[in-house]
């Protein structure tokens, strides 16, 4: 069975233990269920497919259903526009793998590094595949971590967010923050089965990360488009930001991330003041 066909079989019965058979509206059913989730006939039912076809599908069988079977099953499934999205490359795959990435360095146009530098009191930075930090202008270092003093190989948000120890006591919501990351590497990783790096990065986080290793089995998948994070800064005390995303023309692999805070807020203050310290030689230090 090809890597592609087991991801899709894996992720339709991952998808299929989370739903709510209370919430699908099927008719009542005396039989006891001996695990959480929708029976696999009762998927096909709601999908309007066969049993023995849906049987197929989770089994990684090499079949390629219908737009409308894709549609079918995702509502079947309750998936989100992320999910849809993740089912739609795993089965894209499955029906003509993709051919390989070429081994290219990614990297930013100097006037985006221009443009991010000249954004003072706006912390932004720019990953790229698998959550590699692409770019990030001197207040969103002094927010979260200077990833430029980072080793090449380590500059990547994610492998950042799961083993670095002060990334955990930096976010109060360190779990959702964390579990997020997991979950959009997971939605990336659908487009790109065959991308070595991102692979190797996999390993390596399943290797070193317990948390890591659960979310990933759990196979879920998140797009971060927007949101919030609760941070403890070290030098500015609690910072909650909100942050918008987007991607560049020309590079639907980068993705811009711009925090903000709110106007007058405490958040705001600290923001500003963690601003005026990266504006001077010296950036104060917590005390040990």
């Amino acid at each position: 069975m090809a890597t592609s066909n087991r991801e899709l079989a894996d992720f339709l019965r991952r998808a299929r233990a989370q739903c709510d058979p209370a919430r699908a509206g099927l008719p009542p059913d005396a039989r006891v269920r001996r695990v959480p989730g929708l029976r696999r006939e009762e998927v096909a039912r709601l999908a309007g497919v066969s049993a023995d076809y849906y049987a197929r599908l989770e089994q990684g069988r090499h079949i390629t259903p219908s737009p409308a079977v894709v549609e079918a099953l995702a509502q079947a499934l309750e998936l989100d526009a992320a999910g849809r999205a993740h089912l739609n490359d795993l089965i894209g795959t499955t029906a003509a793998p993709r051919r390989r990435r070429p081994p290219t360095v990614q990297r930013l146009r100097s006037g985006l590094h221009q443009l991010l530098d000249s954004m003072e009191g706006t912390p932004a930075l720019v990953l790229g595949r698998r959550g590699d930090v692409l770019g990030v202008n001197r207040i969103a270092k002094a927010l979260f971590t200077d990833f430029d003093a980072l080793p090449p190989a380590q500059r990547n948000y994610t492998r950042w967010l799961l083993l670095d120890p002060e990334a955990r006591t930096l976010f109060v919501d360190w779990d959702l923050q964390a579990r997020a990351a997991v979950e959009n590497l997971r939605l990336e990783v659908g487009r790109t089965l065959d991308d070595q790096p991102t692979q190797d990065l996999v390993t390596e986080l399943k290797e070193k990360s317990a948390e890591f290793d659960r979310w990933w089995q759990q196979h879920r998948v998140h797009q971060r488009t927007h949101g919030s994070k609760r941070l403890l800064h070290p030098l500015v005390g609690e910072v909650t930001v909100q942050y918008e995303t987007f991607n560049l023309p020309g590079d639907t692999e980068a993705t811009v991330f711009l925090y903000s805070t709110e106007a007058g807020s405490p958040s705001r203050h600290a923001l500003d003041l963690l601003t005026s310290w990266t504006l001077t030689p010296t950036v104060p230090r917590s005390e040990s």
